[in-house]
């Protein structure tokens, strides 16, 4: 019989770094410390990919659709959990690829103000507007011409539910 601990979970967050003209996709956000920067980003679901996540996480957050087209990187970090204020881990997916067309009529998840477009410049000069240390440190990968095909995800068929018409 094996016996698991549940006394540390990481939360699984995924990010999408979409960049156009020089200046990167951002949302401004509700948080315990008052209005912060991040990408589209949040929380991985049950019976979700890791790609479906993001796709719907940019969806939800900037009214957009988003295809990716690669894998950033896989980044891990510490802080204030926004759902119970406890100290968590974060492991975050990021990925880029392509914004697609806007659904003007769609309302922005609960806590996004709005979208905002700013340079990776404008992005160092105020750190303190930053929602997590990783905001940065994906811009910078970004940046650095990091990119890893789609397919070094594998995603088990039993840990997703697919959706008719999806196999990501």
């Amino acid at each position: 019989m094996c016996i698991m601990s549940s006394e540390w979970s990481p939360s699984v967050t995924v990010a999408a770094v979409i960049e156009h003209g020089g200046r990167f996709l951002l949302v401004e956000e509700e948080t315990c410390d008052g209005l912060r920067l991040n990408q589209p980003a949040g929380h991985l679901e049950a019976g979700e990919s890791l790609i479906r996540a993001v796709v719907r996480e940019t969806l939800e957050e900037t009214a957009h659709t988003f295809e990716p087209r690669a894998l950033l990187g896989c980044y891990m970090s510490r802080g204030r959990s926004s759902r119970n204020q406890g100290d968590t881990t974060y492991i975050r997916f990021a990925f880029t690829g392509d914004l697609g067309s806007l659904d003007a009529g769609r309302q922005l998840d609960t806590g996004i103000v709005r979208t905002v477009w700013m340079t990776a410049e404008e992005l160092r000069t105020c750190p303190e507007r930053h929602r997590t240390p990783l905001l940065m440190a994906c811009v910078n990968d970004y940046l650095a011409g990091k990119r890893f095909a789609l397919d070094v995800i594998y995603t088990h068929p039993a840990s997703v539910t697919i959706a008719a018409g999806d196999a990501s």
